[in-house]
């Protein structure tokens, strides 16, 4: 079962490789970054809306949802940047080169987070090992950036 844990994560890597490539395509014959974005956005929020009427678990109240801390409910905006980046860098710098930036982005994010337990992530401390594998990552994204 612990070797899901390791597998989702590349299946996730591999959707969002094809979704920046089927949204590029969607901005480039609707010719509008933004409503590209939206469009697709809003798919996923069907799909999920539908997946939530199947689901047979019972739903937190309104007061759950009235003391959550506001900064929680911006993982959307969040998402609406990311794909919105995505569907502008990949025509102009190729899927290969924007994922190794946003993976050399994600990882010196996540390495600072683990380090001070950001956002309720479990502490990790920054060991020299790591910086230099995050040191060899920014190096990779510079050569496979590079002209």
């Amino acid at each position: 079962m612990k070797f899901l844990f390791y597998l989702l994560p590349i299946l996730a890597g591999v959707a969002l490789t094809v979704q920046s490539g089927i949204n590029s395509q969607l901005r480039a014959a609707i010719q509008h970054p933004l409503v590209a974005a939206f469009i697709s956005f809003l798919v996923g929020t069907v799909a999920l809306a539908l997946i939530l009427m199947l689901y047979k678990s019972a739903y937190p109240s309104f007061e759950t949802y009235r003391s959550v801390s506001w900064y929680k409910y911006t993982g959307g905006l969040l998402g609406v940047f990311v794909v919105t980046v995505t569907l502008l860098a990949v025509a102009r710098i190729g899927a290969a080169n924007m994922f190794v930036l946003i993976i050399a982005g994600q990882l010196v994010t996540a390495l600072v987070m683990d380090h001070f337990g950001i956002l309720g992530v479990r502490e990790n401390p920054i060991t020299l090992q790591k910086l230099f594998g995050i040191l060899l990552l920014v190096c990779g994204a510079y050569i496979v950036n590079r002209k």
